[in-house]
């Protein structure tokens, strides 16, 4: 059987650990979508393991699939896998020669069109490591694939063919001299020819190329359980987040069929167990109504709001570790969004929810979230709709409007609880769900009932010990 993973927010839910968590079930673990954009985090005994690209279940020793819907930077994936070997594992991972490759044009480019973006207060905040125009080449059709990297000829004719329009995008449109370029071999086919004609033969000589839906498919045939891991959130979902600050696939549970060449109906025959941090964390700009307090630069209207909420702000980001891993830079936070989580749940179906970092709420006199909206919009609800009421403050509906602008226009409405005391989390991990103070289960049963979705696990640390499991979905 299957079980997915899907990130239920704005991506850095904790999905890597509730994979680690579960994996021990599975025989294989696959990505189905993103690149080495996503960052999940595995502690196991103290020890922390940051993975970008290789899948979680690395840790656990469990095979992995990099399906279809990712695209891959070879260099990455290289990096990762040494690296995971000088510490002591010995990960397995296949690629699938459908997925597409990140080649260092895609990142030059990618930077370069951020910056332009910025000029005009219109950047998406993306990583910079190529994944977007990645995504752009494969469906304009332009892109190489993994499978590309096997057949010397085929890779040489696909790098003829699409280099010299990356090289002329970058002089002729960008104004860039490619030669002074800290990467000038970006745009250089014999150098690029080389180079993954090389990372090529690696993948063939260790056997590391496979057709992933029939590889997944036989898995499954053969009585085995695969995991399919999703990464960033739905709320960054290409088609079901708030575009344009979103990333260039599909997070949600749609995207593990088409991304890993299962059937909807094998995929949707699982579990799809959807991933929720206790409180709400984003990166980078775009609209977040629940948000405390606001960070300067990436909050929208930063400079006209003040400093409202800021010491709460600063209390949960202390608490949560809530800062960029290399920057330091403090990540956006707010009270949890259920407009969000009723579009993230409706969208892919979750079967269970892993909610992650409650402990960090711990320790305050009350915690509230976002129940519903008020949207502004001066109109009258449209006959027929089911998700909608008069308000004083307008239209009150209880999940994400389809566009950003409507989104930027609602305002919360808050639900409050009664905050829960700081408790021996390792303790209460061992002793399973009733040791949860009760503060803290009823706000997790008032979740459960808006989503009509049951808790499954709740991380209440970071180690893979420190998390409570209710359900065991295998």
């Amino acid at each position: 059987m299957t079980v997915t993973i899907v990130g239920a927010q704005l991506g850095d839910e904790g999905k890597g650990g509730v994979v680690d968590l579960y994996s021990d079930e599975a025989d294989v673990v696959a990505r189905y979508q993103g690149g080495d954009n996503a960052g999940h985090t595995v502690i196991e005994d103290g020890t922390e393991y940051k993975l970008s690209l290789v899948p979680s279940g690395a840790v656990r020793g469990k095979v992995g699939v990099l399906g279809n819907g990712c695209v891959v930077n070879p260099r990455t994936l290289f990096d990762e896998i040494d690296d995971l070997r000088e510490r002591g594992l010995d990960p397995d991972v296949r690629v699938a020669r459908r997925a597409h490759v990140i080649l260092p044009y895609h990142r030059v480019l990618d930077g370069i069109e951020e910056d332009v973006k910025s000029e005009s207060d219109q950047e998406v905040g993306t990583t910079g490591r190529g994944i977007g125009p990645t995504y752009e080449d494969k469906a304009g059709r332009r892109g190489v694939r993994v499978g590309d990297l096997l057949d010397p000829d085929v890779l040489r004719e696909r790098l003829e063919y699409v280099v010299p329009q990356k090289r002329a995008l970058a002089e002729d449109v960008y104004g860039l001299d490619v030669d002074s370029l800290d990467d000038p071999e970006a745009f250089d086919i014999d150098a690029l020819f080389e180079e993954y004609r090389e990372f090529g033969r690696r993948l063939a000589e260790n056997d590391m190329t496979v057709n992933a839906g029939e590889f997944l498919a036989n898995t499954i045939g053969d009585g085995g359980n695969v995991m399919l891991e999703g990464a960033q959130g739905t709320i960054i979902d290409i088609d079901h987040g708030n575009y344009p600050y979103v990333t260039s696939s599909n997070p949600t549970a749609g995207g593990a069929a088409t991304g890993t060449g299962l059937s909807p109906g094998v995929v949707g025959g699982g579990e799809v167990v959807g991933v929720v941090k206790a409180y709400l964390s984003r990166v980078g700009s775009g609209p977040m109504p629940t948000e405390l307090g606001g960070v300067a630069g990436d909050t929208p209207g930063y400079d006209e709001q003040g400093e409202n909420d800021e010491d709460l702000a600063t209390y949960i980001r202390e608490e949560g570790g809530e800062y960029g891993t290399v920057t330091g830079r403090p990540r956006r936070v707010g009270w949890l969004d259920v407009p969000m989580l009723r579009h993230a749940a409706r969208a892919s179906g979750f079967t269970g929810l892993a909610v992650n970092h409650l402990d960090v709420l711990a320790g305050m006199d009350e915690v509230k979230v976002g129940h519903s909206y008020d949207l502004d919009t001066g109109e009258q609800s449209s006959p027929g709709s089911q998700n909608a009421e008069r308000s004083e403050g307008g239209e009150e509906i209880f999940t994400m409007p389809s566009t950003t602008e409507e989104w930027t226009r609602c305002e919360p409405n808050f639900r409050t609880f009664d905050g829960w005391e700081d408790a021996d989390w390792a303790a209460v991990a061992a002793d399973g769900y009733d040791a949860i103070p009760n503060g803290a289960r009823e706000y997790l049963e008032y979740l459960s009932d808006e989503l009509d979705t049951p808790i499954y696990a709740v991380g209440v640390g970071a180690d893979r010990d420190e998390t409570v499991v209710v359900e065991r979905p295998y």
